[in-house]
């Protein structure tokens, strides 16, 4: 079995203007998504808005910078994420097909397996 990442991405703006029904809606969906994917789900958060995060580059000396703010600006950001298990890549496509992402949409990532020394 392989491990795929699937990256959730919505408008931050639309989610902050979720009344509470529609907040315990979408929590209520994800937890249908939980259900429906059953073991191929093998974590999975949500993440803060964008505005927490910080961003650590180095410039071209070598010397570390660190910003706040998300590593690049977007009109979609990176709210949460899903680990997967799934046989093939194609799997994984229709396991992540039901994430709700209903002010954005998923990406589907393959794991990248290096070998242990």
């Amino acid at each position: 079995m392989s491990q795929y990442l699937v990256l959730i991405y919505g408008d931050e703006a639309a989610y902050a203007a979720y009344s509470p029904a529609e907040f315990d809606d979408m929590l209520a969906a994800h937890r249908t998504f939980q259900q429906i994917a059953g073991d191929a789900n093998r974590g999975g958060q949500a993440l803060q808005p964008t505005a927490t995060a910080t961003t650590i580059r180095h410039d071209a000396n070598g010397e570390v910078v660190i910003t706040d703010g998300p590593f690049a600006e977007a009109k979609e950001a990176l709210g949460g994420y899903y680990l997967l298990e799934a046989p093939d890549l194609d799997a994984a496509i229709a396991i992540a097909a039901r994430v709700p992402a209903p002010t954005g949409g998923v990406e589907v990532r393959p794991i990248q397996v290096y070998p242990q020394s």
